[in-house]
This record gives C-alpha cells, structure tokens and sequence, in this order.
C-alpha cells in the first residue's frame, strides 16, 4: 500500500479523499492557495503546504508548484480529485517522470478520454454506439451544413477537448449552424487551447445515464451499476440518483458490459465513468468517459458498499480488484444533492462570504461531504459547490422522503445556497414520478 500521497485539489473532494487515506493508513499531505489557508482540508491532512496566490492559475494549476510540493513532502503518489488538473494528460505524465505515481489512468487513456471525438471514433471501432454526427473535426461551414442536413436538425457543436457543459453550441437550422461554428471555434480555443470541435445531432429531452467502472493492471474490469444524471442546469449536474427509475434491467446489463468494452478499448486503470444518452425512443447512444472520480461518486458508493476512493487507492499500489462482477449487488436507492453557494433566485448569481451558522442534517440514511464549518468564509475564486447531500432508502420513495426531510434540516446561514432550489425540484411530481430528462428544468 502507498505510504504518503498528496491531494491535488481543495474543498470536500480533498476531505473525502484523506479520509480514505486514513482508513487505510496513508499520510496525507493538503496543498492550498493564500485564499485556502483557513480551508478544513489543510486541518484534517497530515501536512499541508502552500502552492501560490488564490487564483487557480497561481496555485490548484501550477504544475511546477504541485510536483515542488510533492518533492519537499516526500510523497509517492498524487491524487488529483476532480476538476483542476484531474484530467489533464501532461499533467499524469509530468507526475510520473518525476517519480510520483498519478491517482487515476495512464496519461494515454487520459489522453484519449480528454479528446471527445477520438474517444466517439474509437467506441465506434469496438462496435459501441454513438450518437449519430461528424467522424472527424469540423474545418468548413460547408461541411458542417452537409453533415447537419444528413443527421437532421437540430444539431449540438462540440469541442473536442471540452467538458464541465462548456464549448457547446446548439443550432437548430442552417442559418443558426452559420452563426454558431465560429463563436463555437473561438470558445472552444480559449478555453481548451485547441479550436477544433465536432457535430452531433441534439437530442430535445434525453435522459443522462452514466456507468461508474473499476479497473486496474491486470485487466480486471467491473462496473458498480448506472446513475440517473438528467437533472442538470446548462450542462452542469444537479441531482443525481442510482438506479435510474427510468431504464430497464436488461438495458442495465448491456449499458454495464458497454462501460466495460469502453474502459477495454482505451486500456483503462482506476476508477471512471462511462457516460451514455438515451433518447425519446429509449435508444441509448456512447457520449464520453470521464477519466477521474466523479462528483457524484457517493451515490454509487451508497447503494453498492464500495468505497471508490478506497478502491482507487489500492489500484494505484498495484493491487488486483478483489470484488468480482457476480458480487456487485444493488441496494435500495440513493441520491444526491449537490449544494452551491448561489442565489438561484437572482439567476443563480455566486454567494460568497462568511458562513455565520451552520447546521448538518442526520439520522438513518444520510451522508453529507462537505468543507463547510461555522465562521468559514466561501471565496469568490472557485468553483461554487459547499456540500453534497446524500441519502439512502430502501425504495426510492423513501429515499425522496428522506432527502425532504434533510434538506429541511440543512441550515446554512449567512450565504445564499441552493438547497430551496432543491426542495422545490424534488416536491415536483414530475420528479416523484421518475420522468426525467436533461430539459427537466428547461422545457423545450
């Protein structure tokens, strides 16, 4: 087992992972920017050490600074969280030829996960479906107004390197796809450094279903059931659940063994998830890997009894998965909450400042990961998630119930949060009944 690794990352997701260290016996080293210094990750590692200023350029995304911190700690390995560096391939290979053992897949498999279109091109290959568009970049409005005539609008502009809802265009006639290309191009250069993007049809109301999968060196594949992530606001999560209410047994088993073909193809190690889109017809189609742990891992986590960042951990030791395929029981229902510091009725404006009072739900089912303490201020510099609220039931009736009942009891004072946001989603009977989609919130 590995002795020391450092955490890459800040806020709940560094907690999470140190205490999955712990329970292990690894020591832990933090890292933190100026802004992060009164951050809990740095209270609850062994050690922490500060990477730079508060913006993410200056410290969570200076390599140099990250792999100094591993030299002057002395770790073995770095785990990279999510977000941030997480799937960034230079990024796996700097840490490895430095010594330090990357958290996550090789940088090839994150290589190919990162670049969307290669990763659609090689699904294709071992016979994974895809949804219906371009097999290469775009390079010519012409070209895009022929694939877009083939496929039938309406039609979604992607960046290859894209991910997080970002550098997506939608166009739903030839004149829109004119306008679209270019700014989808610019958007897509800023932001990944690399303005090639890629044409697919645009499903109206889908339903977003994800694979968590485990693999590790010795061609040890398995994959711990699907979550339901339609309920999303401009491409980002917002509550996701497992099992899906809305798919079936048998598309659950071949979804699976799909998950595993895909981790197969791009020769995968660690844990990852496999994402698919299912349209009106309930015909589902490969969208992307996700090459690190998922916000929403917890889910999974609690209708499974895996420990994913636990199982991520030994994987990069070198050790071979113990569970077997045949083990893997789904049990009753869980769901997730993820809480942002916003003001959602003022078009969801960030709320950062001082946490004056604070209050975690509790009771049988319930699992909350956060940071958050009472006098923590939440800065303006990073991403605006304070917590996730999870919880499991034996039905999902009763896990609905439950999550009522902890979102009532979840008091976070001083700051706007989108808890009644959440309470107004899961009192819709929409929702009760299961009729899920990723316009759920937008109807089109």
């Amino acid at each position: 087992m590995l002795k020391k690794v450092l955490i890459a990352n800040r806020g709940e997701i560094a907690i999470r992972i140190i205490r999955a260290c712990k329970e292990l016996g690894i020591e832990t080293v933090a890292i933190y920017s100026e802004g992060d210094i009164s951050s809990l990750h740095t209270k609850f590692a062994d050690e922490s050490v500060c990477v730079g200023p508060t913006p993410p350029d200056l410290s969570y995304l200076s390599i140099p600074h990250i792999i100094s911190a591993c030299e002057v700690t002395g770790v073995e390995a770095v785990h990279p969280g999510y977000g941030f560096l997480s799937e960034n391939p230079r990024f796996a290979e700097i840490c490895e030829e430095n010594g330090f053992k990357f958290i996550g897949p090789s940088p090839y498999s994150v290589r190919l996960a990162g670049d969307k279109l290669n990763a659609r091109n090689e699904m294709k290959k071992v016979g994974i479906p895809v949804i219906p568009g371009s097999d290469g970049p775009i390079n010519s409005i012409e070209e895009a107004i022929k694939i877009a005539e083939n496929i039938g609008y309406p039609v979604i502009i992607k960046a290859a390197l894209g991910g997080g809802g970002r550098g997506m265009r939608i166009a739903n006639n030839k004149e829109e796809l004119e306008n679209s290309l270019p700014i989808a191009k610019g958007e897509a250069k800023t932001a990944f450094g690399d303005d090639k993007v890629y044409l697919e049809k645009y499903f109206i109301s889908p339903r977003h279903i994800e694979v968590q999968i485990l693999a590790d060196d010795y061609n040890n594949i398995i994959w711990l059931g699907e979550r339901e992530c339609s309920i999303q606001r401009r491409h980002q999560k917002l509550i996701e659940e497992a099992p899906s209410p809305g798919i079936t047994q048998k598309q659950r088993e071949e979804i699976g063994n799909y998950a595993v073909m895909a981790a197969k193809s791009i020769s995968y190690r660690s844990a990852g998830t496999v994402e698919f889109l299912f349209d009106a017809n309930n015909k589902f189609y490969f969208m992307e890997i996700n090459s690190r742990i998922q916000v929403e891992h917890p889910v999974t986590e609690m209708v499974t009894g895996i420990d994913i960042v636990k199982e991520q951990l030994k994987i990069a030791a070198g050790e071979e998965i113990k569970i077997k395929q045949s083990e893997i029981k789904i049990k009753g229902h869980a769901m997730e909450c993820r809480i942002n510091a916003e003001d959602y009725k003022n078009g969801f404006l960030p709320s950062p400042g001082k946490v004056n009072g604070l209050y975690l739900p509790g009771g049988p089912g319930i699992r909350v990961d956060t940071h958050l303490y009472s006098g923590y201020y939440v800065p303006p510099n990073y991403d605006s998630l304070i917590a996730k609220l999870i919880v499991h039931g034996e039905t999902r009736s009763e896990c609905i119930a439950r999550m009522e009942r902890a979102l009532v009891e979840f008091l976070i004072e001083g700051i706007h949060t989108t808890i009644p946001f959440h309470q107004e989603i899961i009192k819709d009977e929409r929702f009760r009944r299961g009729e899920l989609h990723t316009h759920f919130l937008n109807p089109k």
